[in-house]
């Protein structure tokens, strides 16, 4: 059973892509460098990258938030299964109405479905747009002083895995979280702890966090839907944890603590 990786040089993807393959499970990355290459933006790629594939791992760049993410998801589900896609797993986001608008579609498609819904990814503080501030620092996000339960990209990977590989997730939705909650005052604080470094959390206004992002190399309206997304997400609606982890796998979420000794080093000048 071929699987198709959407966004498979990604975050997620790329580490779906490696389990699955360890596996010995076939995979077609899908990215714009692949081949044949695909691109979210570009639909006239879908067709190739789904030909003689039977799963998909739903990753939508940039995010479901996002204006038109919709309408994509909800073609591109429509081509798979009438190409013969037969299930088909997507990676949610916790809170989001637009993700839960993209979940109906999917679990609405006729394939074999499962949603991975998740919270706020701790490797975006070391493999994204957080990497060199908190190198440089300081982490300044128009982020209210709320709680979030961060959880580890190798557990939404393990998760996303077992959905792909394994029957008995058909069917179910599972909400990832990390096992306890954080600000992100206190995410710096055990940020400094794992370096030996001061880190220190910076509350700003959505203009000054978007006027930093494009300095950081972000692309304007991209910055201007991650700052929509602080402001409008992380209000406190999911400052709760679930057991999702838990559920799917047996075991329990990687903590924050964990996640901030292992990767250490790449914070350090």
């Amino acid at each position: 059973m071929t699987t198709l990786v959407t966004s498979g040089t990604g975050k997620t993807g790329r580490r779906v892509a490696d389990r699955l393959t360890a596996l010995g499970l076939p995979v077609r990355i899908g990215s714009r460098s692949s081949a044949p290459p695909f691109d979210w933006a570009d639909r006239s790629t879908w067709p190739a990258a789904l030909d003689g594939v039977s799963a998909v791992y739903l990753a939508y760049y940039p995010d479901l938030a996002f204006p038109g993410a919709y309408d994509d998801i909800k073609a591109f589900t429509d081509l798979a299964v009438r190409n013969g896609v037969r299930r088909l797993v997507l990676l949610s986001g916790r809170g989001e109405p637009e993700a839960q608008a993209s979940e109906v579609t999917v679990q609405e498609s006729g394939a074999e479905w499962t949603i991975v819904r998740c919270s706020w990814f701790m490797q975006n503080f070391s493999e994204d747009f957080l990497l060199e501030p908190i190198r440089e620092g300081v982490v300044a996000l128009p982020a209210a002083d709320v709680p979030e339960p961060f959880v580890d990209v190798d557990d939404i990977a393990d998760v996303a895995v077992a959905a792909l590989s394994q029957d008995g997730h058909v069917g179910k939705l599972y909400e990832l979280t990390g096992p306890r909650l954080l600000t992100f005052a206190r995410a710096a604080e055990e940020l400094s702890q794992a370096t030996g470094r001061k880190i220190s959390f910076v509350r700003v206004t959505p203009e000054e966090y978007v006027a930093a992002a494009v300095t950081h190399g972000v692309p304007q309206a991209e910055a201007e839907s991650l700052s929509a997304m602080f402001t409008e997400i992380l209000d406190g609606r999911n400052a709760n944890v679930s057991d999702g982890v838990q559920q799917a796998l047996g075991r329990p979420a990687r903590d924050f603590t964990d996640f901030a000794r292992a990767n250490a080093h790449v914070w350090k000048l």
